[in-house]
């Protein structure tokens, strides 16, 4: 009989609460380090989990940092990764953990000179800053972000379940520049959904962020700054829209110009921007990475 294999007593299973906004006050960094220690735990001991234990698994979907039953990254294997399995996670509707460990991989690949003209906030921040009673604790992550001191701000949202991606263009500009305009874009795979009825929480969260900073602008100077919806390509199921946020990430980083001047909208957001398979083979790509990445 084989030598039983040694578990770590310092890594052990944690209780994850995903609804509580202090959790997640910590950087992705540590989120990849929770789920880690997590995993590692559960494939060390080879420990079967009950079916209440999987349930509540499940339940934690769209919401949890560290969601394990989605988490994308594996131990790499020698044997050879067929296609089909390569994208089996991004064919599933996102959560939030997963979602931010395809995002920080991609992230990473990007060019240097590109990533330095963006700020991302965390995907579950806005969600939380419609809630009362986080509202202030967002809003002063959101300030040690600087957001006023770079070109773009990412604000990935996730609300009834949907994903769109809202970007903050010149928030450090003048509201009067013609040339560096201050607007914001919401880009949204799924337009029959009226992306616009986000619209009085957007513009209540830009208003708390400028009053956050102590910006000397107005209330109504702030509420008229454009909120702009381009018809770019759209989902063809009800679980692509994660995927889309990705790919719109993906392609706005590397093709945003360094000026942003809304008498030259939409630049390159527009229904022909990219098709479907364009997606399908980022996804391909992207899954393969984030394995090897984690």
């Amino acid at each position: 009989m084989g030598k039983k294999k040694q578990v770590d007593d310092s890594i052990i299973p944690i209780d994850i609460a995903p609804s509580d906004p202090d959790y997640n006050r910590y950087p992705v960094s540590k989120h990849r380090s929770c789920w880690i220690h997590v995993v590692g735990y559960l494939r060390a001991s080879r420990k079967k989990i009950t079916k209440q234990e999987a349930q509540r698994l499940r339940s934690l979907k769209l919401t949890a940092p560290c969601f394990l039953d989605n988490i994308p990254c594996r131990a790499r294997s020698k044997r050879r990764v067929t296609r089909r399995k390569s994208t089996s996670k991004l064919k599933n509707k996102l959560d939030s953990g997963s979602f931010e460990c395809y995002l920080e991989t991609l992230w990473s690949r990007l060019p240097a000179d590109k990533r330095d003209l963006f700020t991302r906030l965390d995907c579950q921040w806005f969600a939380w800053y419609r809630k009362a009673s986080y509202r202030e604790k967002v809003l002063s992550w959101v300030k040690r972000k600087e957001i006023f001191s770079t070109k773009y701000v990412l604000v990935p949202i996730v609300c009834w379940g949907h994903w769109s991606l809202l970007i903050f263009c010149h928030f450090g500009e003048s509201l009067q520049s013609k040339t560096r305009t201050p607007c914001m874009l919401l880009l949204d795979s799924l337009q029959m959904s009226d992306p616009l009825r986000l619209e009085a929480d957007i513009r209540r969260f830009m208003f708390d962020i400028y009053k956050a900073e102590g910006r000397p602008e107005n209330k109504q100077m702030i509420y008229q700054v454009p909120l702009l919806v381009p018809k770019v390509p759209q989902q063809r199921n009800g679980k692509e829209c994660g995927n889309f946020v990705l790919y719109f990430i993906n392609l706005f980083v590397k093709s945003a110009p360094e000026n942003f001047n809304i008498d030259d909208y939409p630049y390159f957001m527009k229904n022909d921007w990219f098709n479907a398979e364009a997606v399908e083979r980022f996804c391909e790509r992207l899954h393969a990475l984030a394995c090897n990445f984690h």
